[in-house]
């Protein structure tokens, strides 16, 4: 049983600015994703961080959300959470594969998204990852994105001056 093992947690990172991210979050199973918020928000919190939360109708549209806000908005980071539990149909796969694929892609394209969408076989098995004061997954969502913001500080290329300079004869120097 997966709650059993021992698993190494990375030391949160540090911030010498405080960062700001969205927490996107597909609240169909309402319960679950609540644990999965305050996991999140209390990881942002710990580091001085601030959070915003939007929430969308299904975790196929939670990429969609990030992705617009990534164009339009000033967020670090982001945060995906929600919750697909396996039915009787294939559209369990569906899900779970073109969310996570869609946030991949994102992240590729240099957005630090921490990914806490749960894909799991039964409600149980959510409740238990979902936790705030036990798996705590949207917790650990939330580490993932500091951590990629973190690197992202870390090698940032410092903003050059933009245009054309004088030459030295036309400034009087």
């Amino acid at each position: 049983m997966a709650s059993a093992e021992q698993h190494h947690t990375l030391n949160r990172p540090t911030f010498d600015t405080a960062v700001s991210i969205l927490i996107v979050v597909a609240p169909y199973y309402q319960d679950i994703a609540e644990q999965m918020v305050a996991g999140a928000k209390a990881e942002i919190e710990a580091t001085g961080g601030r959070w915003e939360l939007v929430e969308v109708p299904g975790a196929l549209e939670v990429p969609t959300a990030i992705a617009i806000a990534h164009r339009q908005a000033q967020f670090d980071g982001y945060v995906a959470l929600g919750c697909v539990i396996r039915g009787e149909t294939t559209h369990y796969d569906t899900v779970c594969n073109d969310s996570s694929r869609a946030l991949q892609l994102l992240g590729l394209q240099g957005a630090c998204i921490g990914n806490g969408i749960l894909t799991v076989e039964n409600r149980t098995q959510a409740e238990v990852r979902a936790q705030a004061n036990g798996q705590n997954k949207g917790g650990g969502a939330a580490a993932a994105a500091l951590h990629l913001i973190a690197l992202t500080r870390k090698w940032e290329k410092p903003q050059g001056k933009v245009g054309f300079l004088p030459s030295e004869e036309n400034t009087g120097a």
